[in-house]
């Protein structure tokens, strides 16, 4: 069980419990936050005047009631009547000792961050590539979000389970095999130098090459538009038909796992995934070639399912296909297609069972974009309704879906290239890196690897901007904002520690060595808010990995930054004496600990030196 070190989280126990004791009440909100103005305190208490309007007592004199029942102990500054301002808000006064005390605690291996008592098992389905096709900006916010939520829950002493959900299955795939194979038989592709671009070409030709543009016949007969036309969709026609009946024999030979195919598969699966792993290496993730979990790993668990909701009566038939409904949504899942193929949510539904019977997770988390809403809305409604979500000790697993909004361009539109088409992913990394570069350009005399720093500061700038928003939300994708050294940005995160590291590469040179366990001393207003910044630590990693938001531990880490910066500008570390300086020299240590764990956390890279 973790121990609160936040403040302001013990001040909420302690006047929640006042005010049940004054009035019975259980549900009040205790309303504690940091005081407007902070020569009255450091926290202050609403709670009076909604109070005082539910009770139909005058504020101050509630105020007054809840006073008299708040036990701050040591926490702080004795409360009385001089303690009510205005029209029943309550100021807090920490007391610096008790300040220090917390900062103690908190200054551990674990920096307050305390294993639970029962970790859960948590998986997360993230990144989600396709084989045979370049990862693009869409791609972005499910590997950064997915694994950075996979971080937190590391952090916070869970057992994770990253699940890279591959698209490496169906007709589609079939296509680009049939493709792909044609194409080496005829000697236009060596397999043994095949690439990425290749298959990504070869799969937007065999997308073209199976779709018969039957519309079009169509319209030249019935407008009778000469034979020529006609005799030139109709080999259009016959042309794509006889391809797609290419692809579905190949499909069959593939799920009848025929070496021939099997082994050109294969290729396509190394060749995509060597690239999705680099681009997921480059972006600092913990993502790996073990948490590939691609829907060919469900393809002989597909009619097993199906078989269950059938057999059980949670599945029906609806003009030839098989759907199962759900309350609340109006639009049934379909499970199966009248021809008897297999859907994404069929796919979706052996996961959760094998995730929840398998894995035994407590806790299943879908990093994808919120245009699937619906879809995971359905399928988390039948695997519910066919108890897929039961774990073997009885208890439900939850199943969650962590929807994210667009990457938009300046023009407030989703990111595309001039054609129109989406942007690459390494692509994009190569600009943030280049301009990381140009920003560093000033300094790069002064550091041993600057291509090293340039790539971190990059990296580091598209994680924090795509990481700090709102994930639910659409967000401007703007390069010259991101790689700033100003603001809230990746780059001043990794700026503010590296200016952390001068302090004590200057003590060093000074022969002053780390104070390990000096008292802290909380005397100036900067270096109590450093404090209770820092204090924060905590409940900030709690509250983003129960919310599944990593921008709470974003802006967590900035404000410190700034608090940090604050406090450097106005008091004097090395300069300082005696038991002052040690105590700032171990106030900026622990400074630097969180900001460090903070930024692994997140994922962002770091460098020492800037």
């Amino acid at each position: 069980m973790s121990t609160a070190l936040d403040p302001a989280d013990i001040l909420r126990g302690i006047f929640s419990s006042a005010i049940r004791d004054a009035y019975g009440i259980e549900d009040a909100d205790p309303l504690v936050g940091p005081a407007r103005n902070p020569k009255f305190g450091d926290f202050q208490c609403n709670a009076a005047m909604p109070l005082g309007k539910r009770l139909g007592l005058p504020p101050r004199e509630v105020a007054a009631e809840i006073v008299a029942h708040a036990d701050v102990g040591s926490l702080a500054e004795p409360l009385s009547s001089g303690s009510i301002a205005g029209p029943g808000f309550i100021n807090i006064t920490l007391r610096g000792d008790a300040v220090a005390g917390l900062l103690t605690s908190l200054d551990s291996p674990g920096l307050g961050v305390e294993p639970p008592d029962s970790p859960e098992t948590v998986v997360v389905d993230l990144c989600g590539v396709n084989l045979a096709k370049q990862m693009h900006v869409g791609h972005l916010r499910s590997t950064v979000i997915g694994d950075t939520l996979a971080r937190i829950f590391e952090r916070l002493g869970h057992r994770v389970i990253r699940q890279n959900h591959v698209g490496d299955w169906g007709l589609p795939i079939a296509m680009v095999t049939a493709k792909l194979r044609a194409e080496a038989e005829a000697g236009r592709v060596d397999l043994d130098r095949l690439t990425l671009g290749d298959l990504n070409r070869l799969y937007r030709e065999a997308q073209l090459e199976c779709r018969a543009d039957t519309k079009g016949l169509a319209a030249v007969r019935r407008f009778d538009l000469g034979p020529k036309a006609e005799a030139e969709l109709g080999a259009q026609v016959e042309s794509a038909e006889a391809c797609l009946a290419e692809a579905k024999r190949v499909l069959v030979r593939l799920q009848s796992h025929d070496p021939e195919i099997e082994a050109v598969w294969r290729r396509i699966e190394r060749v995509t995934m060597s690239v999705c792993l680099e681009v997921c290496r480059r972006l600092h993730t913990r993502i790996t070639a073990e948490d590939s979990a691609g829907e060919s790993s469900y393809a002989e668990e597909l009619p097993g399912v199906i078989e269950d909701l059938v057999s059980r009566g949670i599945a029906e038939e609806s003009d030839g296909a098989l759907v199962v409904r759900v309350e609340g949504i109006a639009e049934p899942c379909l499970v199966r297609k009248s021809d008897g193929g297999y859907l994404y949510a069929t796919t979706d539904l052996a996961a959760i069972r094998r995730r929840v019977r398998e894995f035994d997770a407590t806790r299943v988390v879908y990093c994808v974009d919120a245009r699937q809403g619906l879809h995971f809305r359905q399928v988390f409604g039948v695997a519910h309704r066919a108890g897929y979500d039961v774990r073997s000790d009885g208890s439900l697993a939850s199943l969650e879906h962590a929807a994210f909004g667009a990457v938009l361009g300046e023009d407030n539109k989703p990111l595309k290239t001039r054609s129109g088409e989406n942007v690459k992913l390494e692509d994009l990394l190569d600009e943030a890196v280049s301009r990381a570069r140009a920003a560093l350009a000033d300094r790069a005399s002064s550091l041993d690897d600057p291509d090293a720093v340039a790539e971190a500061v990059g990296i580091a700038a598209v994680k924090y901007a795509d990481l700090s928003n709102d994930r639910t939300r659409d967000y401007v994708f703007s390069f010259d904002r991101m790689v700033s050294f100003e603001g809230e940005t990746g780059p001043y995160l990794l700026y503010a520690r590296a200016r952390m590291n001068r302090i004590f590469d200057k003590a060093s040179a000074q022969g002053i060595e780390e104070p390990g366990d000096a008292a802290f001393m909380l005397d100036e207003p900067e270096e109590k808010a450093l404090a209770l910044v820092l204090l924060r630590y905590p409940a900030t990693l709690r509250a983003a990995g129960g919310a599944l938001e990593p921008h709470r531990l974003c802006v967590y880490l900035y404000e410190l930054a700034v608090a940090f910066s604050r406090f450097y500008d106005r008091c004097h570390v090395l300069n300082a004496e005696g038991r002052v300086r040690d105590s700032r020299l171990r106030l900026c240590g622990l400074t630097r600990r969180v900001l460090s764990d903070g930024l692994e956390t997140l994922g962002l890279p770091v460098v020492d030196r800037m």
